[in-house]
């Protein structure tokens, strides 16, 4: 106990990210853990050694396929339980019929927005840790650091075939794009649905967006101000360490929403090729779909699935479902059904600033994406594995959106490629899965917004921390499981006997990162690495840089 509890204070980096004569550092709240349930984690550890080993016998000695779903702005309770769907005036048979088979984590916790989510889920990593707290929208000049290591590296070194297929949003660089972050192959929009539905040019006729172009501009000096989501780039495909390619648009074309449906049908196409492709190989796979729908801002050309609710989003959902249902009967037509694990899961609450015309507004959960409220963070999350975890199966404990890169790197018998020079705040929940309710390794999480811890959560309790020169007095304490929309504080009862302990864990926290301090994230030319870039693209970029140039004047 006393080596754990040193390792909280005096952990010494490893020579080389990948050097394995150390552990894993973790944050210090872990060690706490540790220290107390060493010796029955260490007994979970065998029985999850033995269980993954029993199944890479009967599969010929390769470890587990792995398919990750990760679905844009779905708040809690929005899909995989029909009584819910009923309440909400939709229906997701596909996806519950999935849930059916899977076990539901009934408290995953993810970051407030997209780019956090995805960073936190492909490196292990608290995005705060290398500056990406943050979601943009247009062009922006920064991105995933290369020396990040991310799942997909991990895996492709252990032996799989990665592939990525849909939203990646983790910037506009080349360093920071899918296949020069570990995957053999990639398709993706190099930015997201604000360009892609929110304000092009059907959008703004639409007055999704007001204030772009849907006015007379005579009052307009600044031809920069307002982003063109023509001039942006769309959607690249890309070999590992090969130069990128635009697809879909040519020089001069308008981005509008016959264009992003044919960007959405284009993933879901591709999704399934991949998926053949990648069942026949020798080589167990990791195939990564992230779906921009159900994020779908216009009535122009709208077609597919109705529901009675009608909302923009819930019936782009309703299209999502049948299209999620065409890949598990694929897996089953292919023969991979069994030997696959699948994890489906929202990457944040719904984006309430669409509420009611998207179809969702908060249900279970209190707020939306962009907060720190459990409906802000907390997502459905399912995951199958055929005979290793319990189908229909619920679990109780906290997980973190993190916890899968370590989790997935234990799967696949690739532990070893995790770095051991930086913190990994993602801890190992192969046993909570394997083994069921009860045997998570982390019972705490820290909730930023952007680069500032602004709530924690212990057990069911969860602080809102007070922003600076706020008395610690009036912090606001919630029990989630009697509050689910954090209405009616429990401050003085929580407070009382718990407030410090809060401070302290926070305190921890911070003291931590003195030792790994947090960096910044890796900048460059947009667009670089493109080998058809569009004029138009190019003016863009040059347009970026002006304002740039325009502080160091």
């Amino acid at each position: 106990m006393h080596r754990i509890l040193a390792g909280i204070v005096a952990c010494t980096p490893a020579v080389s990210a990948l050097a394995q004569d150390t552990p894993v550092i973790h944050d210090a709240e872990y060690y706490i853990l540790e220290a107390q349930h060493s010796d029955q984690w260490a007994k979970d550890d065998a029985a999850v050694d033995a269980k993954l080993a029993a199944f890479r016998e009967q599969n010929g000695g390769k470890p587990p396929n792995i398919i990750n779903i990760l679905i844009d702005d779905m708040g809690y309770g929005d899909m995989g339980i029909p009584e819910l769907n009923a309440v909400r005036g939709y229906s997701t048979p596909n996806i519950n019929a999935f849930s059916d088979a899977a076990m539901r984590m009934a408290r995953m916790y993810t970051e407030p927005s997209c780019t956090p989510t995805r960073v936190a889920q492909m490196t292990g990593r608290l995005p705060v840790r290398m500056g990406m707290g943050d979601t943009t929208v247009d062009i922006a000049g920064f991105g995933l650091p290369e020396g990040e290591v991310t799942i997909a590296e991990i895996l492709s070194e252990a032996g799989y075939a990665t592939v990525h297929v849909g939203k990646w949003h983790m910037g506009d660089i080349p360093e920071a794009w899918p296949h020069n972050q570990g995957f053999d192959w990639a398709a993706f929009p190099v930015h997201q649905q604000g360009q892609l539905t929110i304000y092009h040019d059907d959008a703004i006729r639409e007055q999704v967006s007001v204030g772009m172009k849907d006015f007379e501009g005579a009052f307009t000096l600044d031809d920069f101000f307002r982003p063109d989501a023509s001039a942006m780039v769309t959607g690249l495909e890309a070999a590992k360490g090969g130069m990128a390619r635009e697809v879909g648009m040519e020089p001069g074309e308008r981005w509008n929403a016959a264009k992003y449906d044919e960007m959405n049908q284009r993933y879901q196409d591709q999704a399934l090729d991949q998926l053949r492709a990648l069942a026949v190989g020798d080589q167990p796979f990791f195939l990564q779909y992230w779906p921009l729908l159900p994020l779908d801002n216009t009535r122009t050309g709208r077609e597919g699935p109705q529901s009675p609710n009608g909302g923009l989003y819930v019936d782009k959902m309703q299209q999502l479902d049948v299209w999620l249902g065409d890949l598990f009967t694929e897996m089953e037509e292919l023969g991979v059904a069994e030997n696959t694990v699948v994890l489906l899961m929202g990457d944040n609450g719904h984006f309430t600033k669409y509420s009611p015309q998207s179809g969702f507004t908060p249900m279970i959960f209190a707020g939306g994406k962009g907060d720190v409220t459990e409906g802000g963070i907390r997502v459905d999350s399912f995951i199958r594995w055929p005979g290793m975890i319990e189908a229909d199966g619920i679990v109780n404990d906290i997980v973190h959106v993190s916890d899968m890169f370590v989790t997935f790197a234990r799967f696949a018998g690739a532990e070893a490629g995790i770095p051991r020079d930086r913190l990994i705040d993602g801890v190992d929940q192969s046993a909570l899965l394997l083994q069921g309710e009860g045997k998570s390794r982390r019972d705490y999480i820290f909730a930023y917004s952007i680069d500032k811890p602004k709530a924690i959560i212990k057990e069911h309790l969860k602080l809102h921390v007070p922003a600076p020169g706020e008395s610690a007095i009036v912090a606001q304490f919630y029990d989630v499981f009697r509050d689910t929309h954090e209405k009616y504080p429990v401050s003085t009862e929580v407070g009382a006997w718990g407030g410090q302990e809060f401070v302290r864990i926070l305190g921890r926290h911070i003291k931590r990162k003195e030792k790994y301090p947090d960096a910044e994230p890796a900048r460059g030319i947009p667009y670089e690495g493109i080998e058809n870039l569009r004029p138009e693209s190019q003016a863009a970029v040059e347009a970026f840089l002006l304002k740039q140039a325009a502080v160091v004047k």
